[in-house]
């Protein structure tokens, strides 16, 4: 295949809600560059980018997905990218690649939920944009409508390029303000007849031909010049003041499409080659700790892993920019994440599942390799010896647990290395192997990518599962000091079991004086790897147990605290203080001792006021203003605490402190009730008090499980 240098290299990746027409506009593009030779349907289940079975199921992209066209002399690299929140993470991987957004716009809605969402993330990483309306044959199509509505949302940038002459049904004619021109389309779509502007149009076009002048000598000072000297600009002057403006965030160029019928994607993809920027033209790309590496064919090779697929009979397939150099087939890259170094035995351009053979790219280009051993998404891979590791990406945390039972046990063991896989995959997967829940638990955007996940087990891997609700990782600490003692004594023929042990427990709290009334023989604090700390102190004297004895003791201790008496859960921020003992010179040994610490220890923890601790969560909701108390309200049937509301563009963000236990579904309940308008983030922050009922309540759920 054909090699394209650094400046005729151009990627796109194609966002916006769902049913945008993403998927039928990737195609389009596909077809009109003559690398299709028929145009396949989302309804028909043939397009190339959408090629997954579950995708097939859906009627709607699940998975990012790679293509390319070549359109006049320059190479296109389109990333096709799901429009629902909950597959965010392969949008996200796609934009931080990506050197232009295309934001696709439904003529028929409008800015739709999924645009604002989406349009966060596009703001992140601060892309040049491009904006196209599509669905203008739509009989309910607005643009102006839809128009007016991005720059309420979007701002002054919206920058018109277009204008539909009529639209709906009858929609086939595209005025254009940058060359002029009017293009109408045969019946069929694909390649428009150029017409002068109508005489009815004229005054129209004119005028917003002189706001797009205006608007590309806005940003930069030899072009404000030319324009005072001639009144205007011409085509090639306001494509350098365009793409300047792009780079600078000051226009966002609005199209028009209708990619179903082939109405406007020629035009969309020649914009595309002669004006919006190339990666070379883009700020150098930042580095891990600081320093920045400009995307340069002369530069060092290097390369920046943004996906990676793992197919049962394919192996790893891993997709990359070359944001440095040039790289070729058999070329050893080491991993600067791991220190392994790499062959790319083989290199491709991905057309959906079709993978294209080459031997080079340059830098800028996007491409995929196989079976790389060590290296995942996230990594950088460049010249061995080069200190160069790219800025990762960051992924939003999971707002939705379960947890994952495989319904044949011996499924178990093969569970765990598939989620392991599918984490590799979907980074915005989270999989824990709970010691402490005994499960293990599933973190998500939401039900939708559940659906998958489930489906993904099932249908590709074969192992039937079941999601159930995940316990919850409570604390138990105590509130007071009580004293306790415990022998153990056993006897059954032979060498018996004995030791006697008291011991006084107390809450532990940073800074706390040391106890009085004992002597202190050795002290011992204690890091706790589920959160605070067990402080003992050996205060026996006279040798009345002996010292060979108190690790044992100890030992027992830790085991009850990591099955708490309330509920099982882990135990903090206790001191415990052995004072006095008994022990016999023949059946005393280390199990004796071992049983009497757990056991006074269980005895003093039930007299010392105890309490179930629960995981508090640092929540962030996005919600639109005239939403935002119901929103409030259903927060506070969950027992949050409101910690404070600020303003962001068109949406209210709520901060709030929320018990874990509170937030399962909540994804699902905050989207009923702002019709999918709203969005939000949690991160855990501290172990608060339960309420007394619900302490009760728990304690004797507990019990009752101990007792079955």
């Amino acid at each position: 295949m054909k090699v394209y240098d650094d400046k005729h290299i151009k990627n796109v990746v194609l966002v916006g809600a769902t049913k945008s027409g993403k998927t039928t506009l990737a195609e389009t593009m596909l077809f009109e560059a003559g690398l299709i030779n028929r145009r396949g349907t989302v309804e028909e289940k043939n397009t190339v980018s959408d090629y997954h079975e579950i995708e097939h199921e859906r009627g709607s992209s699940v998975y990012a997905t790679t293509l390319h066209t070549e359109w006049k002399d320059y190479k296109i690299n389109i990333i096709d990218t799901p429009g629902l929140d909950d597959f965010i993470g392969e949008v996200i991987s796609s934009l931080r690649v990506a050197d232009t957004a295309v934001m696709l716009l439904n003529a028929e809605n409008g800015v739709e939920v999924g645009t604002e969402l989406i349009w966060k993330y596009v703001e992140q990483f601060q892309k040049p944009i491009i904006f196209a309306v599509n669905h203008l044959d739509h009989s309910k199509s607005d643009f102006d409508n839809t128009v007016d509505m991005a720059r309420k949302r979007f701002g002054k940038a919206i920058t018109l390029m277009q204008y539909p002459v009529a639209q709906g049904e009858g929609f086939n004619a595209i005025i254009d303000l940058l060359k002029m021109v009017m293009y109408k389309f045969p019946a069929t779509g694909g390649k428009p007849e150029k017409l002068p502007i109508p005489d009815d149009e004229k005054e129209k076009a004119d005028k917003l031909h002189n706001e797009l002048v205006e608007k590309a000598a806005e940003n930069d000072e030899k072009l404000m010049e030319l324009y005072f000297e001639k009144g205007s600009l011409d085509e090639d002057e306001l494509r350098i003041g365009l793409k300047k403006g792009m780079l600078h965030h000051d226009v966002y160029p609005v199209f028009c499409l209708s990619a179903k019928k082939d109405m406007g994607s020629g035009r969309l993809m020649g914009f595309i080659d002669n004006v919006a920027p190339s990666a070379t033209e883009l700020l150098p790309e930042s580095l891990e700790g600081g320093g920045e590496l400009p995307c340069d064919p002369k530069g060092p090779p290097a390369i920046f892993i943004f996906k990676t697929i793992i197919e049962p009979h394919l192996g790893k397939l891993s997709f990359f920019k070359v944001m440095s150099g040039e790289i070729t087939a058999g070329m050893d890259l080491e991993n600067t994440s791991t220190g392994h170094v790499e062959r790319l035995n083989q290199l491709f351009i991905m057309d959906g599942k079709n993978r294209n053979p080459i031997n080079k790219f340059t830098a800028g280009d996007i491409g995929a390799t196989l079976k790389l051993k060590d290296s995942q998404t996230n990594h950088t891979l460049c010249k061995e010896g080069k200190d160069i590791t790219f800025e990762k990406i960051h992924f939003p945390e999971p707002r939705l647990r379960v947890a994952v039972v495989a319904k044949n046990k011996s499924d178990d063991e093969k569970l765990g290395t598939i989620l392991n896989e599918i984490h590799q995959e979907d980074p915005t997967l989270m999989v824990e192997f709970s010691r402490e829940l005994k499960q293990v638990i599933l973190s998500s955007q939401g039900d939708l990518h559940f659906n998958v996940i489930k489906w993904k087990l099932e249908k590709i891997y074969k192992v039937e599962v079941d999601f159930i609700k995940p316990r919850i990782p409570y604390r138990e600490t105590i509130q007071k000091t009580s004293l306790a003692s415990y022998r153990h004594k056993k006897q059954s023929g032979g060498a018996g079991q004995f030791g006697e042990v008291y011991m006084k427990i107390e809450p532990y709290f940073e800074g706390m004086p040391e106890p009085t009334g004992h002597s202190i023989r050795e002290k011992e604090v204690i890091e706790l790897s589920w959160g605070g700390k067990l402080v003992f102190y050996n205060c026996i004297v006279g040798g009345v147990i002996d010292q060979r004895f108190i690790p044992s003791i100890q030992k027992g201790v830790m085991e009850k605290m990591q099955t708490g008496p309330l509920t099982g859960s882990y135990v903090r921020d206790v001191r415990v203080i052995v004072y006095d003992g008994k022990m016999h010179p023949v059946d005393s040994n280390d199990i004796s001792f071992k049983i009497a610490g757990m056991m006074a220890f269980k005895e003093a923890f039930h007299q010392a006021d105890p309490k179930i601790l629960e995981p508090i969560y640092e929540v962030e909701i996005l919600v639109p203003e005239e939403l935002m108390g119901d929103v409030v309200t259903d927060l506070q049937t969950r027992r949050s605490i409101i910690m404070g509301m600020d303003s962001k563009g068109n949406y209210q963000v709520i901060k709030a402190r929320t018990p874990l236990a509170e937030l399962d579904k909540y994804s699902t309940s905050l989207r009923s009730i702002t019709q999918g308008r709203g969005s939000y983030t949690g991160r855990f922050s501290d172990y608060a008090p339960v309420p007394s009922d619900i302490q009760r309540k728990l304690a004797e759920e507990y019990k009752d499980t101990e007792n079955h």
